[in-house]
């Protein structure tokens, strides 16, 4: 995926384990502090999970009809923009977790800048969601719409360079706790549910890092989804020999779905299937992708379910 039609992948939440790896600079944390963390991580999580999907959205949007120098007004279609959810709660949630302990200064940085350029971006994508949806650019000729372009496009770019370096340094973090918490639960539970359940991310993240790069490499993506297969047929034979610890069904089933849109992408890069002309419509549309088998933005889409019944809780 290529920064200009960048999608947000959502991060998972919960909570933390007494045994955490940290990032060197967090090391001198305090007693307690690893519930602490997590506070100060979910609520920078909520805001990525909140609001960078539809953030992203509203740029593919407006680039689905607009061209990259700006509208001119002879466009045969108008789609405008999205909107974005209230960031209020997000720039209250940023300042109360920036409060807590243990600090780690370019991490509360990167929260704080998010929480700016969201913000920015919240009114700037409401006056131009009014000027297009009342059609304002009829009366002066796509005057505004001109002038709006520069700051949509500058807004933007400040948004996603905030949201890069935010989710860069909690997901550096999460990668750490994620494979402590699973040793953990190996070493006090074995592999069993709550063990399978935590290997599935895991594995499922290093799929979707595998295609969220401008250059997927096809060893790299072939690789991973072999572990993630591996991982989803132990989960259902695990859980066909339980009786009182299954893994919840819909936690299975995205699961399950994420697998054959993985493989799909997988195959297409292999054999180097082309997207035919309506795939191709469906892609350049904005919101439509997902509905192209064996897309990255399918794959995001199956991603994103699967984190979510993980962050809802995969019924044991």
């Amino acid at each position: 995926m290529t920064a200009t039609r960048r999608s947000a992948v959502r991060l998972l939440v919960g909570s933390v384990l007494s045994l955490v790896v940290v990032a060197p600079a967090l090391a001198a944390e305090t007693a307690g502090s690893p519930d602490t963390l997590n506070d100060k991580l979910n609520a920078y999580i909520g805001c990525l999970n909140r609001l960078s999907g539809r953030a992203f959205d509203s740029r593919e949007r407006y680039f689905s009809w607009a061209a990259k120098t700006g509208p001119t007004g002879k466009e045969r279609i108008i789609y405008g923009t999205y909107t974005i959810y209230d960031t209020k709660d997000c720039r209250a949630a940023v300042e109360k977790a920036n409060a807590l302990e243990p600090h780690e200064a370019d991490l509360e940085a990167a929260a704080a800048a998010y929480a700016d350029a969201v913000g920015k971006l919240e009114p700037l994508l409401k006056e131009t969601d009014d000027y297009y949806t009342q059609e304002n650019y009829k009366d002066d000729k796509m005057a505004k719409g001109k002038a709006l372009h520069p700051r949509l496009v500058a807004a933007w770019d400040a948004f996603a360079d905030a949201d890069r370096k935010l989710r860069s340094g909690v997901e550096t973090i999460k990668d750490r706790q994620s494979t402590a918490k699973l040793a953990e639960i190996e070493r006090s539970e074995g592999r069993k549910a709550r063990y399978q359940v935590e290997a599935t991310m895991i594995d499922a993240k290093r799929v979707v890092r595998a295609v969220n790069t401008d250059k997927p490499d096809l060893a790299a993506l072939t690789e991973a989804v072999g572990a993630y297969e591996k991982t989803v047929a132990a989960n259902e034979a695990f859980t066909e020999g339980e009786r009182n610890a299954k893994i919840g069904s819909m936690f299975m089933s995205n699961a399950k779905s994420f697998l054959v849109t993985a493989k799909q992408l997988m195959r297409r890069q292999r054999d180097k299937t082309p997207y035919s002309t309506g795939e191709k419509m469906m892609l350049n549309n904005a919101g439509s992708g997902w509905m192209v088998e064996g897309s990255p933005p399918r794959l995001l889409r199956d991603y994103n379910q699967l984190v979510d019944s993980y962050n809802r809780g995969p019924a044991f």
